[in-house]
């Protein structure tokens, strides 16, 4: 995941921005003995940026290849802002949205893992490398817990979990009248006619069944990564370089790669695009229509903000940073049916389109094989199982899973070694149903 001969910086801002999804079989994931000891792996164990100023050998600067890397990430993703340029998410003037305490032991809730082990909650954390964890019952939390550098106030990075705000964004504009998903992408994007969005409709990049020419294989020197990682800025451009130099401009050269909407086919340049076409249907950046539409109004108690290029456009992809607190505030009001503060925030229509899930033998044709039956619609991954479960993911553990039936959201940051959520999918899938499950028969 992380390149070697780029700085830190740009190792930790193509992390997020890429927004790499691996599917690994569950067989085929390394085994718990070759991934590194978490305890012995922590911020406090190895002492990262201790001090004033931190010992040499301690530092995690991003000029360091190192930086954005494991085990520094563990740092670093809740650390972004004193490394990249951002955008501010505005929370508004208000207070925030009470989150009442009712605490509750869940360490001891057994579960068996995809592979067969059977493990506790508890035990889960650990081996999963989790910076923070929070979950509420019926709108009580009833259990929050925080490890490394990661405290309640601090934001931490979302990775590809900000899809699904860019996701919900869109069915909101639908359900408002301001974006028609029918559309071709050049309604809002005129640009984008020559490139592979050139046919392409709006409701297609939604559910990312768009046929572009995109690898995000870090093993190929000649992936369109690399060339989307130069224009915005998070690898040296080098001397002579004539390439684009922004997101946008990176976005008008992608060419169409088989047909649209054949197959789900997760690609970050589609939550890209999505993002663009709504600055344009609203007339605002990303960071405003944010704060505008949810932010301000789901009683956020601290700002969030956006890693942003070097013209100041937004990673819609993966840039999004917010507390874990807040993320719990997001996730209830989806599981409210869009309610917040006694008010619609998110139009129902917006949710039960999002709740509905995509089409799944389309999604099925993508191969994920730890995700069977699953589907996808409006960029939030949705489980289909018994429960009406839906997920926002992202690279190293990152997560909200809503659970409908339940009445529970989980949300989760963290720093696992894989860039790929088949590093934790075996252990945190089964460990959040298991909760649902003790939560509902201990009402």
């Amino acid at each position: 995941m992380f390149i070697p001969r780029r700085s830190g910086l740009a190792a930790l801002t193509l992390a997020a921005l890429s927004g790499l999804f691996i599917v690994i079989e569950a067989t085929a994931q390394p085994a718990p003995a070759l991934l590194p000891d978490p305890a012995a792996t922590s911020v406090g164990a190895l002492g990262w940026m201790q001090g004033f100023p931190p010992a040499p050998d301690k530092l995690i600067t991003f000029d360091d290849p190192r930086g954005g890397a494991f085990p520094r990430n563990r740092w670093s993703f809740s650390h972004v802002r004193e490394s990249v340029p951002t955008a501010n998410v505005w929370r508004g003037s208000g207070a925030p949205s009470p989150l009442p305490a009712a605490p509750r032991d869940l360490d001891g809730i057994a579960f068996t893992a995809l592979g067969g082990e059977p493990m506790t909650f508890g035990q889960m954390l650990p081996r999963t490398y989790t910076d923070g964890i929070l979950v509420l019952h019926k709108g009580d939390v009833v259990y929050e817990k925080y490890f490394g550098a990661l405290t309640p106030e601090r934001p931490h990075l979302a990775m590809s979990v900000t899809k699904s705000f860019v996701g919900t964004l869109a069915a909101i504009l639908v359900a408002e009248g301001k974006l028609d998903p029918a559309a071709p992408v050049t309604k809002y994007l005129p640009e984008m006619k020559d490139t592979a969005y050139g046919d392409a409709t709006v409701r297609q990049v939604m559910d990312m069944t768009v046929g572009v020419k995109y690898s995000e294989n870090y093993a190929d020197p000649k992936a369109e990564v690399f060339d989307y990682a130069r224009a915005g800025g998070m690898m040296v451009q080098g001397p002579g370089y004539a390439g684009p130099r922004s997101f946008y401009d990176f976005l008008k050269t992608l060419q169409k790669e088989g047909l649209h909407d054949e197959g789900f086919a997760y690609k970050t340049v589609n939550a890209e695009v999505l993002a663009w076409v709504l600055r344009r249907a609203s007339g605002q950046s990303l960071a405003d229509l944010l704060s505008e539409k949810i932010w301000r109004r789901i009683g956020a108690e601290q700002d969030a903000y956006f890693m942003v290029d070097r013209i100041g456009t937004e990673s819609g992809g993966g840039g999004l940073n917010t507390t874990l607190r807040d993320l719990a505030r997001f996730g209830e009001t989806m599981r409210n049916g869009g309610r917040a503060n006694g008010q619609q925030v998110i139009p129902q229509s917006a949710i039960a389109e999002i709740t509905g899930g995509g089409n799944k033998a389309k999604f099925a044709k993508a191969g994920y094989a730890l995700l069977p039956g699953w589907s996808y619609r409006d960029m939030w991954w949705s489980t289909n199982n018994d429960h009406g479960a839906y997920m926002a993911r992202g690279i190293h553990g990152q997560s909200i899973y809503v659970d409908p039936k339940a009445e529970m959201v989980i949300v989760r940051y963290a720093a696992h070694p894989l860039a790929a959520n088949a590093g934790n999918d075996p252990l945190t899938l089964p460990a959040f149903h298991a909760v649902a499950n003790a939560l509902m028969t201990t009402r």
